[in-house]
Order: structure tokens, then sequence, then C-alpha cells
């Protein structure tokens, strides 16, 4: 099989960077609790992880089954993903102990506004959402990457308002992002 050791390591790379990011999160979600947070989203929550570990049984099961092939754009690709995986970093040191994978909010903070928040409210979906497009591709598995745009697309629907209606009901969101689209950026005057 065909460029299957590559494929294993950058999977292996993939699953232990989410993993970290999990006890991360877990770790950010007791500080913030501890200091009074309230958690939002919670019935859609499992759904998006199984949707996260459904992705990569998708890629694996394509690359197995349908020995795809190491794509012949592979190295722009990679570029691509690694200019993501910089933006991810950003994303997470910009808020600093209030990064989370869970809706998670403390009544009366001050909303971030810092980093790529300052260009566009939802940096992180926008980074996933090249994920699921860049990883799949990378290996030529077309078929996981029109699948999980897809449901990437629907679960972002109902994760964005979770989290909008969240952050409008105990900060001044709205005040800081009056008149800003979602993934459409804002530029600084």
């Amino acid at each position: 099989m065909k460029d299957l050791f590559p494929f294993m390591c950058f999977m292996a790379y993939l699953i232990i960077i989410r993993l970290i990011e999990l006890m991360m999160a877990k770790k950010n979600e007791n500080w913030m609790k501890q200091r009074g947070a309230v958690e939002f989203g919670t019935s859609h929550y499992p759904y998006m992880i199984m949707m996260h570990v459904l992705f990569f049984v998708s890629m694996i099961l394509e690359k197995v089954f349908l020995n795809r092939e190491l794509s012949p754009v592979w190295a722009s690709i990679l570029i691509i993903f690694i200019t993501t995986q910089f933006m991810r970093g950003w994303v997470i040191l910009s808020l600093g102990r209030y990064w989370n994978t869970k809706i998670i909010v403390i009544p009366n903070e001050k909303v971030i506004m810092k980093g790529p928040y300052r260009f566009i409210k939802h940096p992180n979906y926008a980074v996933v959402s090249l994920e699921f497009v860049l990883v799949p591709l990378l290996f030529n598995d077309y078929i996981t990457a029109c699948i999980f745009t897809v449901l990437n697309i629907f679960m972002l629907r109902v994760r964005i308002k979770a989290e909008e209606k969240a952050l409008q009901s105990l900060t001044e969101y709205e005040g800081n992002f009056h008149g800003s689209n979602r993934f459409i950026p804002k530029f600084i005057k």
C-alpha cells in the first residue's frame, strides 16, 4: 500500500495534537468553572466529538480500502495546512485560559478582542473548516473531504448560534462585534 507510512505518521500527529488540546480544554474548563463559568451547548457537544472521531475513522478507511495515494500537489496542501496550524496556535494563545472545545462563559468577563479575534469572530472554526478539507485532500480522500465538510457546515450552524447566544447573554459580546459577519474578516480602521 503506497504512502501508508506518511499517512499513519500524519494521522498520529493529528490525534496526539487533538488529545493534548482536549487536556488543555479540561484544565481551562476547571479554571473557568471555579470562577463561576456557565456551560452552554451541552446537547450538541457529544455529536461534535463524534463527528471529529468519525473524521479520523473515515480518513483511515478511505486510505486503506480505496488505496489512496498522496496528492500530487501535497507540498502546496501541506504548506496551507501548516499555516492553519499557526492560526490555531494564535487562536489558543489569544484566548489563553478561556480557550475551550466546549462553550463555557464566565459572566461579565471582557470579550477577547486580540489576535485573530480583531478580524474575525470565529477564527478557530475557520481553521477547523479548512482542516476538514485540507487533511483529506492531502491524501486524495475526496469522499471524507466532501462528507465532513457538509457535516461541519451543519454542526457550525448549531454551534456558532449557541456560542453567540451564550456570549450575548453573559457578556458585552454584541457591543464588541456589532455588525460583523461570522466568517468575513473585519479590518481595523
